[in-house]
């Protein structure tokens, strides 16, 4: 029997409000949307329902604000099933929110942290039990860069595999990278890194997501691929979060680097098919299901 694995996710957590629109504007100009809608969100809240839905037992530390979008979004994640004792409330802050553009199947974000500040490594520190219940911890950038140091020194002291996704990018303190089990950064983020890094040096731990192109990685020396899947794209708000929570699920049961990838790879393909970030998100047997049809199950 596959082990259900326990992944905690210290990230942001966000409401995403979302303009459908034929045309982006140019600066200065105003252009009228096709429609509005607000749904759940944030790198770190995506990741932790990515995992969810697709087998772990997730537990959540982040922060919202005390307002109707914070408690909303703590139910939502409540309703997936994920432990939110980790998630504090702040009165100083508002809950974070992301404003996403959606046009010619692409989007452009814009995020304002708001209460996602204060997830501070005190924070951490106070639920420190929950990272070291865990089998894997997942960190995305959202939230302040001394807390993605602090805990990830933590997980390094007590063995555990720490994913983080560069998102959206800053340069990383050296131990961080160092530290990482592994990073998994888009096209434009891997770039970056390896501007501050020398490749070789890290390449084992860089696993490349390329949307349409698939994901790139690296066993020894040698450079691997697994391919896009082709399917119909509705929305590719939160692909690369579910690539991460479905990694860090794969990956935490005990999975090969290999399997783990592929799996990803074909429940972030999957998570396009339907609009908004979370919306998308498939569960494990309906990637099982899609890796049959496309004769790539193992």
């Amino acid at each position: 029997m596959v082990k259900k694995p326990k992944v905690t996710v210290v990230g942001s957590i966000n409401m995403d409000l979302i303009v459908k629109t034929g045309k982006v504007p140019n600066q200065g100009e105003t252009v009228l949307g096709d429609s509005f809608s607000t749904l759940p969100g944030g790198k770190g809240a995506n990741q932790a329902v990515a995992a969810a839905r697709l087998g772990s037992y997730v537990s959540m530390i982040g922060s919202v604000g005390n307002d109707e979008f914070g408690k909303s979004l703590i139910n939502i994640l409540k309703e997936e099933g994920i432990n939110t004792n980790g998630i504090s409330i702040s009165e100083d802050e508002a809950t974070g929110i992301a404003t996403i553009i959606i046009s010619e199947n692409d989007n452009r974000i814009i995020v304002a942290p708001g209460a996602n500040r204060g997830v501070t490594p005190s924070v951490v520190a106070s639920h420190k039990e929950l990272i070291l219940e865990s089998d894997v911890v997942l960190l995305q950038l959202e939230i302040p860069l001394d807390t993605v140091v602090y805990t990830t020194e933590l997980c390094n002291e007590n063995n555990i595999p720490v994913i983080i996704n560069p998102a959206p990018y800053q340069a990383l303190p050296s131990k961080v990278i160092n530290l990482a089990t592994y990073l998994t950064p888009n096209d434009i983020e891997a770039e970056a890194i390896t501007m501050d890094t020398i490749l070789h040096t890290i390449q084992e731990k860089l696993i490349i997501t390329k949307g349409a192109d698939g994901v790139a990685f690296y066993q020894g020396n040698e450079e691997a691929t697994v391919p896009g899947l082709t399917v119909e794209v509705e929305d590719t708000t939160g692909a690369g979060d579910t690539f991460n929570g479905a990694f860090a699920t794969k990956f935490g049961s005990g999975a090969s680097l290999d399997d783990a990838i592929l799996f990803a790879n074909a429940a972030a393909a999957l998570s396009v098919t339907k609009f908004g970030a979370q919306a998308g998100m498939p569960t494990e047997q309906q990637v099982n299901d899609f890796l049959k049809e496309r004769d790539l199950a193992k």
